[in-house]
């Protein structure tokens, strides 16, 4: 099987770090400023000078700005949705954080309904599933994480299938948002969580005594044999970003993606953020073909190992079918 013929599964891309770089370039300039294509392409992507997630971060400024109606966040949603499937993603998970896109003209609701929208309108071709997790912020209120995690809930059934916690790791410390997950488990709402990335292993720790089966991205956990036999017992996933784990520094050196794999820990490959980063799901899978021992086999073997792990159960079986 080639790499383009994959059933591919995403469970982690943002979409605000996804943002087409010819909708950006148009509507800045309705939006009055006078950049070049290239110019553009520098204010969204990183270069090789990033050297921390917090500086990583700093590219998200610009196209929360510009996602800032109903008609450019539903476009956003369904041309990130659109390209997923040209890609051969058969399921995918888009997170953003609602609370970052609203103002005085768009109201949180209609953040979420515009996302929820524009996938739609890809999903019904019927050539790819999903879902929408909302983003609760380590910088935001308790207040706002709170009305995100009911926001989850109100449109649990209209496409939003789940939780996450996202933003500067190693400022705000993953211990201090327990209040979030008990709340999303009163709610019955699945939830993944940033952990391991910035932060180190009581980041991790603290995300497996919220009650999470997934981590976005997990990797410091190769620091601590014991947690990677925990991860192994309590089957739990780990949503890898090989490319942007670079980028961050959370990685230096040789990435410890074969190695967890190696030791039994469940990995979903994905990318992240395309556009921040310069690549897709495809590129990223040759990259780690190109640096690991990993093989094709291996790639699908992850693709297949995440569907357990999708937070959209009416979909299960019919993507496992797709392997067969």
């Amino acid at each position: 099987m080639e790499l383009v013929d994959i059933p591919k599964i995403v469970l982690h891309i943002h979409l605000d770090g996804s943002l087409d770089l010819e909708l950006a370039y148009k509507w800045l300039g309705e939006d009055g400023y006078d950049y070049s294509f290239s110019e553009v392409l520098e204010k969204l992507r990183v270069d090789k000078e990033c050297r921390s997630l917090n500086q990583y971060l700093e590219k998200f400024s610009l196209p929360c700005k510009l996602l800032n109606s109903y008609e450019r966040l539903k476009e956003a949603s369904k041309s990130l949705f659109l390209k997923l499937e040209k890609e051969g993603v058969v399921y995918a998970e888009v997170r953003f954080a609602p609370i970052k896109h609203v103002n005085d003209k768009l109201n949180i609701n209609r953040v979420v309904e515009a996302v929820i929208d524009g996938m739609n309108e890809i999903l019904k071709n019927g050539k790819i599933y999903g879902g929408i997790i909302l983003c609760c912020m380590r910088d935001a209120s308790k207040e706002d994480n709170l009305k995100t995690v009911s926001l989850a809930k109100e449109y649990s059934h209209l496409g939003v299938v789940g939780i996450d916690l996202a933003g500067a790791e190693a400022l705000y410390e993953t211990k201090n948002f327990k209040y979030i997950f008990d709340k999303a488990k009163q709610e019955n709402i699945p939830f993944t969580i940033h952990a391991g990335e910035a932060g180190g292993i009581s980041s991790i720790k603290s995300a497996l005594e919220f009650g999470t089966l997934r981590l976005g991205h997990g990797i410091k956990a190769i620091e601590d044999n014991n947690l990677i036999e925990r991860l192994k017992n309590e089957n739990i996933l780990l949503e890898v970003c090989v490319t942007s784990n670079y980028q961050t520094e959370a990685v230096k050196g040789i990435h410890p993606i074969e190695e967890l794999y190696r030791k039994g820990v469940k990995i979903s490959i994905n990318t992240d953020n395309d556009t921040v980063s310069g690549i897709d799901i495809i590129s990223e899978y040759k990259y780690i073909l190109a640096n690991t021992n990993l093989k094709i086999e291996d790639i699908i073997k992850c693709n297949y190992d995440s569907i357990d792990f999708i937070f959209n159960d009416k979909v299960k079986n019919k993507l496992k079918e797709m392997y067969k």
